[in-house]
């Protein structure tokens, strides 16, 4: 949809990087959730919002390599811990909402005007 709408297929890409690393996260740490995705001409907002054990330490959580996935998903190739700060470095604006017992809401946009490299 991105690509027919003429967006810089730089932003494209990092959109794609968001959404898989947000759509993973929720595969391995939630117990199901939902990806929203709302776009206008000049932004796109990724939700992604699950019904998981919540995040107890965010900062944590943000950290390169931190990870609390089984070995099971860590022998799958998943769980290094890169998932949140890698939707984070690709992101215009990135927020996430989380407690421990209330699931785990992230927000990740993307200005879709600018051309890559004036605002990356």
């Amino acid at each position: 949809m991105l690509k027919a709408a003429g967006i810089d297929p730089a932003v494209t890409r990092r959109v794609g990087i968001a959404s898989y690393e947000l759509e993973i996260n929720q595969v391995i740490h939630s117990r199901g959730g939902k990806m929203r995705y709302r776009l206008s001409p000049t932004r796109l907002v990724i939700e992604a919002e699950d019904s998981g054990p919540g995040i107890p330490d965010v900062t944590r959580a943000m950290t390169e390599g931190f990870s609390t996935a089984s070995d099971r998903v860590r022998s799958l190739g998943f769980g290094a811990g890169m998932g949140l700060p890698n939707a984070r470095r690709v992101s215009d604006e990135f927020s996430i909402d989380s407690a421990p017992g209330k699931g785990t809401l992230v927000r990740a946009s993307f200005d879709l005007a600018s051309k890559e490299g004036t605002n990356r």
